[in-house]
Formats: structure tokens, sequence, C-alpha cells
């Protein structure tokens, strides 16, 4: 019980350090699991019941591998949140490769960059939570035929107010 109060906590202050964002920890849906070689990601609802995924691993991911995770996972995405400080990383990474590539473009917009935003190295990564699909989240088991397992059941749907 402990080691679980002291691992919600770190993940608290982790997050705020690395994206600024203050996400007071309420219930762990899933703490840990694999979701990918070597990647664990932890679901969480905060004390404002927002869903999110916090996903770190050992090698680097770039945001279609998260993005692809958390498909996987049985999740729906409503923001992947950029490292604190930096609010549009992912269109400044996007656009800099785009420019490795075109050097001689001019003009460059949403449309051109859209590809090589998912290229932007993104670990770890805080991604909010708009819905879990059919109502299960699942892991990553390398035992499995299909390579992903049931974690748990869990049903979240965030309504948007305006």
């Amino acid at each position: 019980m402990n080691d679980q109060l002291y691992h919600d906590f770190a993940l608290e202050k982790t997050i705020k350090a690395t994206f600024g964002v203050t996400a007071e920890i309420d219930t762990v849906i899933a703490r840990n699991f694999p979701v990918s070689r070597t990647a664990e990601a932890t679901l969480f609802l905060t004390k404002k019941k927002q869903l999110f995924l916090y996903i770190d691993s050992q090698s680097k991911l770039l945001l279609s591998d998260v993005q692809k995770i958390v498909s996987r996972v049985g999740l729906k995405a409503e923001l992947y949140l950029p490292p604190k400080n930096r609010p549009h990383y992912f269109d400044e990474v996007g656009t800099e490769k785009f420019r490795d590539i075109f050097p001689g473009r001019g003009h460059i917009n949403q449309q051109d960059i859209a590809f090589y935003r998912t290229l932007s190295p993104y670990s770890p990564a805080l991604v909010l939570i708009t819905e879990v699909k059919k109502g299960a989240i699942y892991q990553y088991d390398s035992d499995s035929s299909v390579q992903w397992r049931l974690n748990t059941k869990f049903t979240y749907r965030r309504i948007k107010t305006s």
C-alpha cells in the first residue's frame, strides 16, 4: 500500500516537472502495465475526474508510437500533452523535420507537417483520454497470438460541456 502511495506521489511530481500539469491522482485504474516490449503505462483518474495515460519507456518513442499504443490499449485520446514550456512542441519538430526534407519550400501549413509531427520524440508521454473503447483496457503480451490481452475492465467517457 505504501509503495503504491509513493509511486502515485512520484508520478505526480514527474508529471509536474516534465509536462507542467498539476494532476492530483485520485484512483489508479491500471498501474505499470506493459504496452510494448520496453514501455510501461499507468492509467489514472485525477480528482477532477480526468483520465490520463502516462507512458514511460526505456527506449525512444515517437508521437506515432504513442498514438498506436493508445489505440491498441483500447483508449481514445483527446490531447497529447507537450513538454513543459513548449506548447507548440509537436509543430516545431514537425516543421523542422519538414524543412530538412524540403529545404526550398517557403510557406508551410498544418497539412504539410501533419505526418512530420508524428516523428516527434515523445518519451515519457502524457495523454488526456476522452473515452475507453468497449469498456476494456488491454496490455501488451508477447506470448499471445494477437500480442494484446485484457488487463482490466473500466468504463469512461468524457462529456464535453461548453
